[in-house]
């Protein structure tokens, strides 16, 4: 079917290639005009002529073109998909992850959660509103997908910006049930109902049946993910691995021991002390490790698997670095494709999971904020499924940051430097108050141009 596609950020060539493959991987989306946007020119050539060489090997029926135009590519843009960064990532993220820290503020890591996570989103967002203005005016009705993080931070703000707006946020942590569960109960994925949610990076399996028979599987899950998680192998095993054998083995999050060479972990609970606090505690079964879920909860510190998040930074830098060779394949890697399918087809199937405004699907939570939930894809676009069984403990721990994430929203779009000291006032990660406007200011002046709007 001919759509128009655009690729923003396409200039990167994990993010380009990559959703190039599983595009082209579509037998629905064949004949589409697919559109390369990137604000680098050099890196977006090379993204294109590599796509033409491979359509033309392949023999696929796929238009290509490049622009960094943004207006010109947005005209008749059927869906839009969005993976961008600013600056140097890995540099910028050590800041957001130690400088912090330096003012006595223990938190795990600066992705998304804590103050770190407020400076990547105080970066990121203003171009992303941009990028979403321009949509508003000259495709409306566009289908707007984006992969880059903090994803809770910047789609509570965008739909905060432009109610109405068909804006989703797409993680692929979700694939970790998928990786393990099947293993642990030593039943076929597709004969599993499956149910998560919360906030991204900060989910829980809620509901697991079996989907022939409808019998409750969460007992056995339970039962089983100590034994089983206790000796599966994390980043410091990986990394380990590649400083001996120079191999990468490109995933996010452990892989099976069987590819790593070993039997057991030589590290106890890897990537997960704080993943076994949540079980034995909350009776829940986390889909992501320590160095996510640890970024939004006050006492992570001091029963996460610091060192494994140490090794994660490193193990992810050597991941993405400059000489790992990225390159086209036709495998269906990401979620776009499947949802584009279903919208096409008005399928009415059930996406595991996606970031959009809560309104209700999870009662305790306010409607504004973005929730990470399943949601049904049809014509339209997609519809949260409502989660009943959100227990209470749990969704405290969520409601604990929603203020933060408040005034974040409210810093971006006024500008106001008060707003981003008042949301790490109100994080539940931050616990310490004097030091904060120093670290703020501090931060702009090492961050510039980025944060200069902050008055």
């Amino acid at each position: 079917m001919n759509k128009r596609i655009v690729l923003v950020g396409a200039g990167s060539a994990q993010f380009g290639l990559g959703m190039l493959g599983d595009i082209f991987s579509s037998s629905k989306l064949r004949e589409s005009e697919l559109v390369l946007l990137d604000i680098n020119k050099e890196t977006l050539n090379k993204v294109k002529e590599e796509a033409l060489v491979f359509l033309k090997k392949q023999k696929l029926d796929y238009s290509i073109r490049a622009t960094t135009d943004r207006k010109e590519a947005f005209k008749g843009a059927d869906f839009i998909i969005i993976s961008i960064e600013v600056g140097d990532r890995f540099s910028l993220w050590e800041e957001d992850w130690k400088v912090p820290q330096q003012y006595g503020i223990k938190q795990v890591y600066g992705e998304n959660g804590g103050p770190g996570g407020l400076f990547h989103a105080l970066r990121i967002i203003p171009p992303i509103l941009a990028i979403c203005g321009d949509a508003m005016e000259i495709c409306p009705e566009a289908q707007i997908f984006c992969y880059s993080n903090p994803m809770t931070a910047i789609t509570t703000t965008v739909h905060r910006a432009y109610p109405g707006i068909k804006f989703t946020g797409m993680c692929h942590e979700i694939a970790s049930l998928e990786r393990y569960i099947p293993d642990m109960l030593g039943k076929k994925y597709e004969d599993l109902d499956l149910i998560a949610g919360g906030l991204n990076h900060f989910s829980c399996l809620l509901e697991a049946r079996d989907r022939k028979t409808g019998k409750d599987l969460y007992p056995e899950i339970m039962e089983k993910a100590f034994g089983f998680f206790s000796r599966e192998p994390g980043y410091s095993d990986m990394l380990d691995h590649y400083k001996k054998s120079g191999e990468l083995i490109n995933t996010e999050g452990s892989t099976s021991r069987s590819e790593l060479g070993i039997k057991d972990s030589a590290y106890d609970w890897a990537d997960r002390k704080l993943f076994r606090f949540i079980m034995e505690n909350y009776g829940l079964l986390p889909i992501t490790g320590d160095s996510h879920f640890g970024e939004y909860i006050s006492w992570a510190w001091e029963v996460s698997d610091n060192r494994g998040i140490m090794d994660f930074f490193d193990f992810y830098k050597a991941m993405l670095g400059i000489g790992n060779k990225h390159e086209i394949t036709l495998d269906v890697n990401e979620r776009f494709v499947p949802i584009a399918e279903g919208m096409i087809d008005d399928s009415g199937y059930l996406e595991a999971a996606v970031n959009i405004p809560n309104n209700g699907l999870i009662a305790d939570l306010p409607d504004w904020i973005a929730v990470e939930v399943p949601g049904y894809v049809g014509k339209n676009g997609i519809e949260g499924r409502r989660l009943e069984n959100v227990p209470k403990g749990y969704a405290a721990l969520l409601r604990n940051y929603c203020g933060a994430y408040d005034l974040l929203a409210e810093a971006v779009l006024t500008g106001k430097k008060e707003y981003a000291i008042q949301s790490l006032l109100a994080n539940p990660v931050v616990n310490r108050a004097t030091p904060l406007k120093e670290m703020v200011n501090r931060m702009i002046d090492r961050q510039s141009p980025w944060l200069d709007y902050l008055k």
